[in-house]
């Protein structure tokens, strides 16, 4: 043998040695995390199947007239309570400008998102307020694209009523400014 044959063979049996150390390393630690699962919910193939057929079942479900449709009947969810949805209407949808604030506009105009000015910061709502309440009232129903940020129509929510909406730019401003939306319904 030569030289570099015994210099090669040595190399690639060091490496082999290391490969099945790596591979050994990685069978210990499977076997470790896998002993410290007890007492977990453990599944069978079958429910998990379930759960997936679940998750990927079509969102809606037709009522066919003649046939018993109890089935489709919407539900409360198990957490709901009474005092959860109150002051919501039909569907979850809020019916007053704070519930609509902190359901959707906060998500932008909490931490000030796309060039929303955070609620009750007086001088970034200053401009907007300057336009006047039917503008605002505007922007917030329709859109609004400025030098500072987008405003998406309603809050990207398109199915909520206007009155709604103008409640929750009265509740915004008035946050800056009560006196601007004095005798509005928040």
């Amino acid at each position: 043998m030569s030289k570099q044959d015994r210099h090669f063979f040595n190399v690639f049996s060091l490496l082999i040695g290391m490969l099945a150390t790596i591979a050994i390393l990685i069978f210990v630690f499977a076997r470790y995390v896998g002993s410290h699962t007890q007492g977990r919910e453990i599944r069978t193939e079958t429910e998990y199947i379930k759960d997936v057929s679940k998750r990927v079942a079509p969102f809606a479900q037709e009522a066919i007239a003649g046939q018993n449709n109890a089935a489709l009947a919407i539900k409360p969810s198990a957490g709901a309570t009474s005092a959860g949805s109150a002051g919501s209407g039909a569907l979850g949808i809020p019916t007053t400008g704070k519930q609509l604030f902190e359901q959707t506009c906060s998500a932008c105009h909490g931490p000030g998102i796309a060039g929303a000015p955070k609620a009750g910061d007086k001088a970034a709502w200053a401009p907007h307020i300057a336009k006047g309440l039917p503008t605002l009232y505007d922007h917030a129903l329709h859109g609004f694209t400025g030098h500072t940020g987008t405003m998406p129509a309603k809050g990207g929510r398109a199915t909520l009523p206007d009155a709604i909406v103008k409640r929750a730019v009265n509740y915004m401003v008035s946050l800056v400014d009560p006196t601007l939306v004095k005798g509005k319904k928040k």
